[in-house]
């Protein structure tokens, strides 16, 4: 069976990014192979609830966390929704179903100070990597843009004159981002080794790799996770920490709540304020050292 329909309603119609629409097309098409080997059948049309609850056991027998279970369930749900919109079937056979319960991932940002460490005291060389790989580093820290972001991060998207940079959020919303002055200097000097390149594949993305072809995800980890293993004994060392080290410290710092919504490009303050825990934390050391009545 072909998902092409739905995945045209998700390109077109609720304007998902290709990597959102890539991860629902794979959880399909593991259900469709599960009801296939399972079942003996080529439609999850017509596939009932205990069938699907027979898919979730076989997903925790097999050691799947929960949390992507229930990723993969959404993805089902959204398939059965859109086939009840076109009137393909009768009835959500998940209509009913509760997601299984996940421990809520403590995401702990970077220190104000590991970073300090990273860009003012480890070495970046002035080869192409290296003025790239700084950018990379001052772009996530100064703007709070996702891997996927940065990595679509286009040439004509810069306005050095403004120091702003125009970015291309989920479903595809647009947001314009400031720029630090340290962090366009960075990008001035980059795009002098960018053009020094000996060939230019991919002339309209900012970031490339030495070959001249727009930079991928995974490479784009491993700066992060290389750099930063340098200067922290964190266990995930990752861009979103990176992001999520953004929004902490603002917050830290008193900024306020709705401007950090933006600059993150989060459409409910929801998403934000999961954010906000380390600023309480460091607001409580604050109240205590300079509350009158605390205990000194």
């Amino acid at each position: 069976m072909h998902f092409q329909t739905f995945i045209d309603y998700l390109l077109l119609e609720k304007n998902y990014s290709k990597l959102t629409i890539r991860a629902y097309q794979s959880d399909l098409e593991a259900f469709q192979n599960f009801v296939k080997n399972k079942y003996d059948s080529t439609s999850i049309k017509k596939v009932n609830y205990p069938q699907i609850r027979t898919w979730i056991v076989s997903l925790v027998e097999s050691g799947v966390s929960n949390r992507s279970i229930n990723r993969k369930i959404s993805s089902l749900n959204s398939y059965y929704k859109f086939l009840l919109k076109v009137e393909d079937i009768n009835q959500n056979p998940l209509s009913k179903h509760k997601a299984l319960k996940t421990s809520k991932k403590v995401q702990v940002p970077f220190s104000e100070e590991e970073i300090k460490t990273v860009l003012d005291e480890l070495n970046f060389d002035d080869s192409f990597k290296g003025i790239r790989d700084k950018l990379i580093i001052e772009l996530f820290y100064s703007t709070g843009i996702r891997r996927i972001e940065l990595v679509e991060l286009k040439l004509a998207s810069m306005d050095i004159h403004n120091k702003t940079i125009k970015v291309h959020g989920k479903r595809n919303k647009e947001r314009i981002v400031p720029l630090l002055n340290s962090v366009k200097e960075t990008l001035q000097d980059y795009i002098l080794v960018r053009n020094g390149l000996p060939e230019i594949k991919d002339s309209d993305h900012l970031f490339l790799t030495k070959k001249g072809v727009k930079i991928y995800e995974t490479l784009v980890y491993r700066v992060i996770n290389d750099y930063f293993s340098q200067a922290s004994s964190k266990v995930k060392r990752s861009p979103h920490i990176l992001r999520h080290s953004f929004a902490t410290h603002l917050l830290n710092q008193g900024a306020d709540i709705n401007a950090v919504k933006e600059l993150l490009g989060h459409t409910s303050l929801a998403a934000t304020q999961v954010y906000t825990h380390n600023s309480i934390a460091e607001l409580k050391k604050v109240h205590l050292k300079a509350h009158p009545r605390s205990l000194k």
